[in-house]
């Protein structure tokens, strides 16, 4: 698919900026989609629930994605490519304010004490998410040279994947820590002040973009494969179909590290604890990213590629070792140093 960019003088232009910008969108919209694995066992605890019922999380949050993305592709196959319509920085503008929203709509879940009401905030806040994935990750694609899209889709992964290291850690200690009840035991006003404050992260983030001066880019409309065309190709179908096992093995694993750790017949730790293996988990993952917009960058040799490869993986652990153990308010200190 050619792309054209509305203005003549943008070929030429420096992306560093606009890019920096979007990733710290990935970074955030990452920190707050791993904070569903403290949300499930705190909800479970919470609401007396079974393992099946807490699962209702990621199906709520997941689902919206599987709906939000049917609908536009619906649209997009009779009206035209709406992103096309409206341009990208209007679009990840509205994704932001929808997850932002969803994140609002925390508090009267929280004063009504309603899962249902959780349940209906996840699915608006995964609504907005699903948005900002359809016009985020198209519009990184579009920084820069052709031959180093994928390069920088596995970077901006990887501050997304960093946004879900660090989450268990400061967001386990904000809901089963600092805004829990004196006594210690689980309440739903736990969420509230956590969730507000990432809606207001959020904002500040859309107010960021909406200063920042992005390029324009637009899609050529004639030559867009409109109705089911595109599944014609076998390797989409197939692409479909992995990145649906890979995305549901990733987010079950995720998802059950604290309630399994808990377990008395296996290791038998707090959540307090346990969420330190989740960020473990998620960290290998922000791993592999890092590594990946490294071998698929095509401008540096194969031995300079090794050589950075291993640099980063000893670079990357040491920074995640750090994170787990160290408190919050060194992990609070460091982020605002950085």
């Amino acid at each position: 698919m050619n792309v054209m960019i509305n203005d003549v003088k943008a070929k030429g232009r420096n992306y560093t900026v606009p890019l920096i910008t979007i990733t710290l969108l990935f970074f955030m919209w990452g920190f707050i989609t791993c904070m569903n694995d403290i949300l499930i066992p705190y909800l479970k605890q919470l609401f007396n629930l079974s393992f099946f019922e807490s699962m209702l999380v990621q199906f709520c949050f997941f689902g919206a994605y599987f709906i939000g993305s049917l609908i536009y592709f619906l649209i997009s196959s009779t009206q035209g490519d709406p992103i096309d319509k409206v341009g990208y920085k209007k679009g990840i503008l509205f994704g932001i304010f929808l997850a932002a929203l969803g994140c609002v709509l925390f508090y009267p879940a929280a004063s009504f004490a309603s899962y249902g009401l959780f349940l209906g905030a996840l699915f608006i806040l995964g609504l907005g998410f699903t948005v900002l994935q359809i016009t985020a990750n198209a519009y990184v694609s579009l920084l820069g040279p052709e031959e180093s899209a994928s390069s920088r889709l596995n970077m901006t992964q990887a501050f997304n994947a960093f946004g879900t290291t660090i989450a268990p850690v400061l967001g386990g200690h904000l809901i089963f820590e600092l805004f829990s009840a004196p006594d210690g035991s689980f309440s739903a006003a736990a969420t509230k002040i956590p969730y507000l404050i990432f809606a207001g992260i959020l904002l500040l983030v859309a107010l960021l973009i909406s200063r920042v001066k992005l390029p324009d880019f637009q899609v050529k409309g004639e030559e867009i494969v409109k109705g089911f065309g595109a599944l014609q190709h076998n390797h989409l179908k197939f692409g479909v179909l992995a990145m649906f096992c890979y995305v549901g093995g990733e987010v079950a694993v995720g998802s059950f590290i604290i309630s399994f750790l808990e377990q008395p017949q296996v290791m038998n730790l707090s959540e307090v604890v346990s969420k330190n293996y989740l960020s473990l988990y998620w960290g290998g993952a922000m791993i592999g990213r890092f590594l990946g917009a490294i071998s698929l960058n095509q401008s540096i040799s194969q031995g300079k590629k090794a050589l950075y490869m291993l640099g980063a993986a000893a670079a990357v652990f040491l920074v995640i070792f750090s994170i787990v153990n160290l408190t919050f308010a060194q992990i609070s200190f460091f982020l605002v140093f950085i």
